[in-house]
Parts: structure tokens; C-alpha cells; sequence
């Protein structure tokens, strides 16, 4: 897994370092900082077991989707993790700049690119009508997590497939 990492990080230099390096301006910190935290455990989990308590139907339903989606998505982000660890951006361009507190687990896949995908595809999926407005949330957390020198953006294309994909097979059983 090594070899193709490496093979994936020659791709991936100039744009992640374009993304890292030239588009750092405060702006965009507060942007990426508050697009992250939607996409953290605590607020993905917490706003859909809220809205699938207390939202009138098809967005109750809808609610549990994407907390379902949310939980079960990380079971093969936490496989990944663990059986082809991957060093995030930051260990690899001494350049690179980093948020507040970046994070010591591997890169690969996104976490939280993954669990925004998650939560966001069921509700695309509720009413099409919201995709204008979702599908940019998504991908900023996408870019977000590049942004802050926390992914690849390989890792983060993984996370969206991994959490738009479990959302769609729950939508299908559920």
C-alpha cells in the first residue's frame, strides 16, 4: 500500500500544496474551521438524532438515514485506518500549514469528509431540490480537510464515495 501511496502522493503534491499554501487567508480559515466542525461526530450525530426525534415525517425518517449512514460508514473508515495507515500531509510537506491542533491518526480515508457525505446524501436523496445547496457543503468540508493539511485529497474522494455510498445501500434497505 506504500508503493501506491507514493505513487498517489507525486499526483496529488501540486494540488494539495495549492490548496494548502495559496489559498490560506483568514476568510477562509473561519469557512473551512466551521465547515469542519459540521462534518465532526458531535454535530453530524447530534443534528440528525435531533431531527429524527423531532421532525415531522419523511425528514423523521430521513433523520434516521443519516444517523444510520453516519454511525455504519465508519466501520470501513476505521478498517482503512487501522489495515493501511497512511501519514496525513502535514508529516509528509514540512510546508504545509496545519490547524489549531492537527491530528496523529492516519489520513486515509477522511473521517470527517466521509461522515458529512454521510449525513448530507440522505437529505439530498429526501428532496433534490436541496442539492444546490448540500452538495457545496460536502465538498467544502472536502476541501476543508486539504485546506488544513489533514488530507490527501485522495482521502478525501474515498470519504465522499464511502459516505454518499452507505447512505444510498441504507436508503435501499431501510
Amino acid at each position: 500500500m506504500s508503493r501506491l501511496y507514493r505513487m498517489l502522493q507525486e499526483v496529488e503534491r501540486p494540488l494539495f500544496l495549492y490548496v494548502n499554501i495559496r489559498w490560506n487567508r483568514s476568510t477562509l480559515n473561519w469557512l473551512f474551521h466551521a465547515l469542519s466542525l459540521i462534518a465532526g461526530a458531535t454535530f453530524s450525530l447530534s443534528l440528525s438524532l435531533l431531527v429524527a426525534i423531532f421532525a415531522p415525517e419523511p425528514w423523521s425518517s430521513t433523520g434516521w438515514l443519516a444517523l444510520a449512514s453516519v454511525v455504519l460508514s465508519h466501520i470501513p473508515v476505521s478498517i482503512a485506518k487501522r489495515s493501511a495507515p497512511r501519514l496525513r500531509p502535514y508529516q509528509v510537506f514540512p510546508q504545509a500549514n496545519t490547524n489549531r491542533r492537527p491530528l496523529k491518526d492516519p489520513s486515509f480515508p477522511s473521517g470527517h469528509t466521509t461522515a458529512a457525505f454521510a449525513m448530507l446524501t440522505p437529505w439530498m436523496l429526501a428532496e433534490p431540490l436541496l442539492i444546490p445547496t448540500l452538495l457545496p457543503i460536502g465538498i467544502g468540508v472536502a476541501l476543508s480537510r486539504v485546506y488544513f493539511g489533514l488530507h490527501f485529497p485522495s482521502d478525501t474522494i474515498v470519504g465522499a464515495l464511502l459516505g454518499t455510498s452507505t447512505a444510498m445501500l441504507l436508503s435501499i434497505w431501510i
